[in-house]
């Protein structure tokens, strides 16, 4: 059986369209995925489908899909993402929205929907994993709990693909599970086939974070050169019947692909590379060889894998008060010792407005705001840029950050310049784990 071959699209929310849109083009695709969720994605999204009952997903899916669905519908190439995020029926009517306005004469939706455990939880309450919560079960989390979301694995994708949809759209489904279930569904892998399904875990994982396995995030000049990163190719993998795969990417595309660059990504966000928890299978990595057939060409073997745990993780996220910032500039002879009166003003400020019993950080960017006090100076810089940010239950309380910072302008040092005000809610995650008889699989197909 020829070698099933299947894409990176996207490795986070806010990615790049256009090496998306060159995969689609000339990779020669079975599958392109697109991987848009962090932890705190859904979270936000859910706020904005709160102001707006028609948002909620992914804001840049028509946009991708206006650059992929051409060559992909020429091609036959099936697209899988969860950029349905907070809202995946909506998502999936814009995507057939795009295809109409883009003339395609047929399109098929699969719409995935079950990640959504935020009713389950209200009723069935359990313990949070992240030991720094003042809250230590969902319920104490009370009404600031604005959404819970299952990480879902491939099987729940399953379905949709075999329906035949050219077009997958999800909500939460745990990053590896994307590419996992285009394999599972076309070499027609077992569910229990924990070495195969430990394979192609390893591909998805090898995938999922797109440029970052093709160089990005790992240039240091002059130590780690990685060529051309403004037009960084995005990866794909040819993946074999028994899961052991190729990972590439396209010719003339910028960025490296090599033992390296899938170490640092093989190893990313991995505690324990013997024991991967995902929902369809543990992975086991600690054998995984990587062998280079040459360039940007790496050969991917020696994964596998166990029975998969008994829970799903969910992240919950709620509300945790606003925090508000100001930032002021501060240059030419004496900057720093500017700066450093202005951050003593800032902290007399505070504690004059009551306002130091909340969590804060006042620092001054390019000398101490990465590593704080401890650091020491020892250097003059010509220019320092000071930070005063406040975290607080009120957006009124937040703002006195900001407008504190302006007040230096006539009440702080000489030739302070370049004020910024921001303030936002602060929307926070917690973990916990659900039984997997707490999801509830749904799906929906829409036609063009």
């Amino acid at each position: 059986m020829k070698s099933f071959r299947i894409g990176a699209g996207a490795g986070y929310s806010g990615d790049r369209i256009d090496p998306a849109q060159d995969l689609a083009e000339r990779g020669e695709l079975d599958v392109l995925v697109f991987e848009c969720l962090a932890e705190r994605t859904i979270a936000l999204a859910q706020l904005r489908r709160s102001q707006n009952p028609g948002l909620g997903y992914d804001p840049l899916l028509e946009a991708r899909m206006r650059a992929v669905l051409p060559a992909c519908a020429r091609r036959g190439t099936r697209i899988v993402s969860n950029m349905g995020a907070a809202n995946p029926m909506a998502a999936g009517q814009a995507v057939i929205e795009v295809a109409r306005e883009l003339g395609l004469p047929s399109l098929r939706v699969a719409v995935v929907l079950g990640d959504d455990v935020l009713a389950w939880l209200k009723n069935h309450d359990v313990p949070l994993l992240d030991p720094g919560l003042t809250a230590r079960t969902a319920h104490q989390l009370g009404d600031s709990l604005i959404s819970a979301n299952a990480y879902l694995g491939a099987d729940a994708l399953l379905p949709a693909l075999q329906s035949g949809a050219d077009v997958i759209i999800s909500g939460r489904v745990a990053d590896p599970a994307l590419f996992l279930a285009p394999l599972m569904h076309h070499f027609q892998w077992a569910s229990e086939d924990w070495e195969r399904l430990g394979r192609g875990v390893a591909v998805g994982h090898l995938l999922e974070c797109a440029a970052q396995v093709s160089g990005g995030y790992l240039a240091d000049p002059p130590y780690v050169d990685v060529p051309n990163l403004a037009s960084v190719g995005f990866p794909l993998a040819e993946v074999q019947a028994d899961g052991q795969a190729t990972i590439t990417k396209l010719p003339g595309t910028g960025g490296r692909l090599d033992r390296l660059s899938c170490t640092a990504q093989l190893l990313y966000e991995i505690e324990d590379p013997s024991a991967y928890l995902q929902p369809d299978v543990v992975a086991d990595f600690s054998k995984v060889r990587l062998q280079e057939l040459g360039v940007d060409r790496v050969y991917v073997s020696g994964a596998s894998g166990r029975a998969r745990p008994d829970f799903l993780k969910a992240t919950l996220g709620y509300r945790e008060g606003f925090i508000g910032e100001g930032q002021i500039s501060y240059a030419g002879p004496g900057a720093l010792a500017r700066g450093e009166l202005a951050l003593a003003i800032m902290r007399e400020r505070l504690h004059h407005l009551g306002l130091d019993k909340f969590e804060h950080r006042a620092e001054l960017i390019g000398v101490n705001a990465m590593h704080g006090p401890a650091l020491g100076t020892g250097h003059e810089p010509y220019e320092v840029r000071l930070r005063l940010a406040l975290r607080a239950p009120t957006r009124a309380q937040a703002e006195l950050a900001g407008l504190e910072v302006e007040a230096l302008y006539l009440n702080g040092p000489a030739a302070g310049g370049g004020v910024t005000q921001s303030v936002r809610e602060v929307v926070a995650t917690a973990s916990a784990l659900v039984p997997r008889d707490a999801v509830s699989m749904e799906y929906r197909w829409l036609e063009l």
